[in-house]
């Protein structure tokens, strides 16, 4: 391992990264997971783990993450009265089952794969989001089942394999059905716990006795990094949450836009470059 005081520079990123990743938790309705995924996998990269294991490092640590910030987030809304439980207490089964699906397929999927399948998502609801009109829509209310539970399923799957709480994923498809983007950014937050909490456990029981792991690590979480970031992610998570209901509803659509279209070229880069 490096000297601590080459390390410095590291956990500062990291703490920079925890900082925005809390606001984004609050703003978005998101876990963080969409920018923390990034600057762990770069982070990680400088202290030498080795590729074939960074990705889904970084993936599973940013879940871990999610798990108390999706929580503070979710309550946060709450109080406000914004949140669809119904849609959420409908998803109990189906988010999960998608989450603990994408563990298996990222444990067996190699670091390149998994950064593609991020970019790739990213891009596509980013031009979504800046490109939106009102008139793109599927409906005028939230679908029924089976329809529901399978789209709470792809959510939990396409969420597992980009580290990231879902929040991107089913503002899209809440807005598209007529919903409001701070009611979609409110329920968002539930989601993240519903995805953080079988993500956690699918990649400890993924990536357990992977050679290559760094100190401190179950699986394909490094607690190091959690620990360290857990509490500014906390912090910040609050602000962002007032911060969404302070916006309009294109502000919070660029914004989203914008954000998914720097990381996935960031993404994209690593890969082709």
């Amino acid at each position: 391992m490096p000297p601590i005081m080459e390390l410095l520079p590291f956990v500062l990123a990291l703490l920079a990264g925890g900082a925005l990743a809390g606001i984004l938790a609050g703003m978005f309705g998101i876990g963080g997971g969409a920018i923390l995924v990034p600057i762990f996998f770069h982070v990680f990269g400088l202290l030498g783990i080795p590729e074939d294991v960074r990705m889904q490092l970084a993936l599973g640590t940013s879940l871990a993450i999610i798990v108390p910030t999706s929580i503070r987030s979710f309550m946060a809304h709450r109080q406000r009265g914004a949140v669809d439980t119904d849609l959420l207490k409908g998803w109990i089964v189906a988010i999960p089952l998608g989450t603990l699906i994408a563990t298996v397929i990222a444990a067996k999927a190699s670091s390149t794969e998994l950064q593609l399948i991020f970019a790739v998502i990213a891009l596509v609801l980013a031009f979504r989001m800046i490109f939106n009109r009102a008139s793109w829509k599927l409906g005028d209310d939230l679908p029924g089942n089976p329809v529901k539970f399978l789209v709470g399923t792809g959510i939990g799957l396409a969420s597992g394999l980009m580290g990231i709480g879902g929040g991107i994923l089913n503002n899209t498809f809440m807005t598209l059905y007529g919903r409001s983007i701070h009611q979609g950014v409110a329920t968002s937050s539930g989601v993240g716990v519903l995805i953080s909490l079988p993500g956690l456990v699918g990649y400890i029981w993924g990536g357990w006795g992977v050679a290559g792991l760094p100190p401190f690590s179950s699986g394909y979480i490094n607690w190091l990094a959690v620990l360290l970031l857990i509490p500014v992610t906390l912090y910040l998570a609050p602000i962002g949450a007032r911060l969404a209901h302070t916006m309009s509803k294109r502000q919070l659509e660029a914004g989203f836009g914008i954000f998914l279209i720097v990381i996935s070229a960031q993404f994209f880069a690593s890969v082709f470059l």
